[in-house]
């Protein structure tokens, strides 16, 4: 099991940090009473592996429960050294000021305290006996959304590229444009199997169709720029911390050529370690 406890300054991260983490495969939970970890720990590991990625975010807002977590912490790290890694996240003060000023929310120890600048004095003495505990302590003061998510996924994933689904699908035309694809290529302009008898009632996901769509220079060409061209553009997307790219081709009726393309660019972009769901909506229409 793979246990992250992550805490740290109101206002430093821990929202962002939690969606990424949530993005590579952790349950996440939000704001679990510190006294619960051990028996949340517990219920995740009776579930047979099912859980067996898990992120919880605790700080501040647990009120008067949050003195119990140095010490739950310190023996949940005592027995599950190997699973349990803590992050800390920091900013400096002016950056946390400047942060709430411009969200408007109100800080969780205001209530105590006269100021907001009094909140985050507090809220930092209370919270530096986890920060002796942390596995990864990040500064945010300087980071941006992207930056901090590319840090978090650098540290959990093996490979960056299980950090983004690629999700190819093929439309017809004819039902619509996809309204949820990233990037649309019009594949109209191939030769069109649906006026040779023999192919008009198969598709894309079989081998005649796609042979006979492939056999053109022109589709060999298409599909070798196409490639080049995600070979360039999925790094760049995962270093902007996206989480979905999709991939759409279109055709007239959805179910030749446009399937033929869903299906080798996904095949070729899963060749290449990205995580890939191909979809054809309009197959069977």
């Amino acid at each position: 099991m793979q246990l992250i406890i992550l805490t740290g300054m109101s206002g430093s991260g821990k929202s962002t940090a939690m969606k990424v983490l949530e993005d590579i495969g952790f349950y996440c939970i939000d704001n679990l009473p510190p006294l619960l970890i051990p028996k949340f720990v517990d219920i995740c590991e009776q579930t047979g592996g099912s859980l067996n990625k898990v992120a919880v975010a605790i700080d501040i807002r647990t009120g008067d429960m949050f003195s119990e977590v140095y010490t739950t912490l310190k023996n949940l790290h005592k027995e599950k050294r190997d699973e349990l890694k803590v992050i800390y996240t920091e900013a400096s003060n002016e950056i946390l000021l400047r942060r709430y000023k411009e969200t408007r929310r109100k800080h969780p120890l205001l209530d105590k305290c006269s100021s907001l600048e009094d909140a985050i004095r507090l809220e930092r003495e209370q919270l530096q006996p986890l920060q002796a505990l942390s596995d990864y302590y990040i500064e945010t003061t300087r980071l941006s959304t992207a930056q901090l998510g590319a840090e978090i996924r650098e540290i959990f994933l093996e490979n960056q590229t299980d950090s983004m689904l690629v999700k190819v699908m093929s439309f017809g035309y004819k039902y619509g444009v996809s309204t949820e694809a990233d990037l649309v290529f019009d594949v109209r302009c191939l030769p069109n199997p649906y006026y040779l008898p023999e192919l008009k009632t198969h598709t894309g996901c079989e081998s005649c169709v796609r042979d006979y769509v492939m056999k053109f220079e022109q589709s060999q060409e298409l599909m070798r720029k196409l490639t080049e061209l995600l070979d360039f553009l999925l790094p760049l997307y995962i270093a902007e911390g996206k989480s979905q790219l999709v991939v759409a081709f279109g055709c007239t009726g959805g179910k030749h050529r446009s399937v033929t393309f869903a299906e080798l660019v996904g095949d070729a972009v899963r060749e290449k370690g990205y995580r890939v769901h191909k979809l054809h909506r309009d197959i069977a229409k």
